[in-house]
């Protein structure tokens, strides 16, 4: 009972990623080749809104819902890890037409053949989780 909220909030992501067209291959394309501002205008919104919920959880030292401090370690930038992220990121993203966040969204609108996508995202993180301490960092 106590993770129902978790399943109200995912059907709020899916409802809100549905309505803002998110989910729209077309909206995706559109945005790779730069036919149009709808996706930089829900990303850049997304950073703007983040940004200032960053700010206010500092300003009042929020906690988490169960109740510890919520706490933001300052990361060293390391220009060749963003970039070969982002490159693989972005590969991944133009090869599948969605991005993390909607996959499960995808599935939940019958399109079965996300659960590929979904099933070698989470093989990914596996294979990263098993070969963490070998890897630099």
């Amino acid at each position: 009972m106590k993770y129902l909220r978790f399943l109200f909030i995912g059907i709020l992501f899916g409802i809100i990623m549905t309505k803002g067209e998110v989910v729209s291959w077309f909206r995706m394309q559109e945005m790779f080749r730069f036919d149009g501002f709808h996706m930089y205008g829900v990303i850049g919104t997304a950073v703007i809104v983040t940004a200032i919920w960053i700010f206010l959880v500092k300003k009042f030292n929020a906690r988490s819902i169960d109740n510890t401090p919520l706490k933001f370690k300052i990361m060293s930038l390391q220009w060749t890890r963003l970039l070969l992220g982002g490159i693989i990121f972005g590969l991944g993203w133009a090869m599948t037409g969605a991005c993390p966040g909607p996959l499960y969204v995808l599935a939940g609108h019958g399109h079965l053949i996300i659960l590929v996508v979904i099933a070698a995202a989470l093989l990914g993180t596996l294979t990263y989780g098993v070969l963490r301490d070998k890897l630099p960092h």
